[in-house]
């Protein structure tokens, strides 16, 4: 059954970093790796994707230079590094799951993780 795990969240401080792992059951597959974000009373937003047949990556403007996406295909994993941590990135994240490429359209995607928050105050 696919299934597909976030771990990482967590408490941190303005300035600081956090990294959230997206674990897939899939050890083989065509398959990009999405990873959303949804405040409270905020629509759900996509902030960066990951093609799993090539290194293509992309990022939504509110995180560019300060997040940066990446895989381990040995391990069914795809990692999203954050730095430069602000509250404004408080928010519940998910990771998703698309065949084939990458898209920034919730409804592209067709697994999604239990979510893990990230939360970011002093």
């Amino acid at each position: 059954q696919l299934q597909l795990v976030e771990s990482g969240g967590g408490l941190v401080q303005p300035g600081g970093s956090l990294r959230l792992s997206c674990t897939s059951s899939l050890n083989s597959g065509t398959y990009a790796i999405g990873w959303f974000r949804q405040a409270p009373g905020k629509e759900r937003e996509a902030i960066s994707c990951i093609d799993y047949n090539s290194d293509i990556t992309n990022y939504a403007d509110a995180v560019k230079d300060r997040f940066t996406i990446s895989r381990d295909s040995a391990k069914n994993t795809v990692y999203l590094q954050m730095n430069s941590l602000k509250t404004e990135d408080t928010s519940f994240y998910y990771c998703a799951l698309r065949w084939n490429g990458c898209s920034n359209h919730r409804n592209d995607f067709v697994s999604w993780g239990q979510g893990t928050q990230v939360t970011v105050s002093s």
